[in-house]
């Protein structure tokens, strides 16, 4: 993977182990960037539209996005939010089986995706409730009511990943559709979609697609889905013919018709270049890759910092890890902050998780290395229980 690391921006003397939060900078987007600025909107203008391609950009980049998670062409479209596109998929789904409101989710998943559920029952006012199931007890919580569960592929606490095969089965068999989101797997491992069958799917765009911050994010739709789901956000790009005006809706064919408002040429330009990096990388090795750096990390905390209060929480079997490693210690907010005084990045979630993000593109064996030494110095000399270290910022 090392000439993958030279594709990216890093600054110098800084140890990267927060790509799972926001992906660093790939060397093409400012380039790409200042092109579409400089050329197509400065000069261009409302032609690029046309003659840039912008107005297909969703689709094509969805395309592309399709090969990293194993999807068909014309299933993924790059658009919105993974929020936004999460409240598509779910009406979207629960309007496809009718007399089943209710929404399942796995309780210790990522917030945001409980309440989109939440809104999205709340919307449709059909009794339909939102169900938070302990992660054991998923396949067993399926009944007549559950329309559709939603479960994130990766937990963004614990690192611990789903068998995305064997769950959607499981979940299907019972007459549930399937939703996954994919924001902590995709570009980090090999995913594919066609073959577990799975219904529907979102993923972020800012993560390990390193398309910056607030880059779009995309919805998956199975083909079979295509012809008759309707999703409430009836905007005029997911219109068959917006530039008719028409006064009524007439959904768009296939995957179009999960597109809404105008496309953000931006942000889907800079998003591009980073997919455009994973498209280049075997994600198989990169998956190889990532098991054998976090069985690092895990055995440098196990063997340097067995006197302190640290727990690896991320399953140790690798099979059941997605790509982080996850420890707890009573003072994580702070541990994280001294950390990245000494230049290592990494993040904090309450109540006591110091998240440790595995990027094999540009992450090295020696900074693995590097950062658990470090770690061990700032708790065998309580470099943490600093003032400084406690303040709370606005992003943690």
């Amino acid at each position: 993977m090392g000439p993958f690391r030279d594709r990216f921006d890093l600054p110098e003397g800084v140890i990267y182990l927060d790509g799972n939060s926001l992906g660093p900078l790939p060397r093409t987007t400012a380039k790409r960037l200042a092109e579409v600025v400089e050329h197509d909107w400065a000069t261009g203008l409302i032609g690029s539209w046309n003659h840039a391609g912008w107005v297909e950009f969703p689709t094509r980049l969805g395309d592309k996005i399709a090969r990293l998670v194993g999807a068909a062409p014309g299933e993924v479209i790059a658009a919105d939010s993974t929020s936004v596109n999460l409240f598509k998929v779910l009406s979207a789904a629960l309007s496809l089986r009718p007399g089943r409101p209710d929404i399942l989710v796995e309780a210790d998943d990522f917030p945001t995706d409980a309440y989109i559920a939440e809104g999205v029952v709340a919307q449709l006012g059909k009794g339909g409730q939102v169900r938070r199931v302990a992660r054991a007890e998923v396949a067993d919580a399926v009944n007549g009511r559950t329309g559709v569960v939603l479960l994130c592929h990766v937990n963004y606490r614990t690192g611990e990943l789903h068998d995305l095969t064997d769950v959607t089965r499981r979940l299907r068999s019972r007459g549930a559709l399937v939703c996954w989101d994919l924001s902590h797997s995709v570009g980090a491992l090999p995913v594919d979609l066609t073959a577990a069958h799975v219904d529907f799917a979102v993923g972020c765009g800012y993560k390990f697609l390193n398309g910056g911050p607030g880059a779009p994010a995309f919805v998956f739709a199975a083909t079979r889905h295509l012809a008759t789901a309707r999703q409430p956000l009836e905007g005029w790009f997911g219109h068959a013919r917006p530039f008719t005006f028409t006064a009524s809706y007439e959904p768009g064919d296939g995957i179009l018709r999960f597109a809404c408002g105008t496309p953000p040429v931006l942000g889907l330009a800079a998003l591009e270049c980073g997919v455009d990096v994973s498209l280049d990388a075997n994600l198989t090795l990169v998956r190889k890759k990532a098991t054998a750096l976090s069985e690092l990390l895990i055995e440098l905390v196990d063997h340097t910092c067995s006197e302190q209060p640290i727990l690896v929480l991320t399953p140790r079997d690798p099979t059941r890890r997605g790509s982080q490693v996850s420890v707890t210690h009573p003072n994580a907010h702070e541990v994280c902050r001294a950390l990245g005084a000494r230049g290592v990045v990494c993040d904090f979630r309450p109540p006591d998780i110091v998240r440790f993000g595995i990027t094999p593109l540009y992450l090295r064996f020696v900074d693995v290395f590097d950062a658990v030494a470090r770690l061990a110095e700032v708790l065998d000399r309580r470099e943490w229980d600093q003032a400084q270290f406690r303040e709370r910022l606005a992003v943690t």
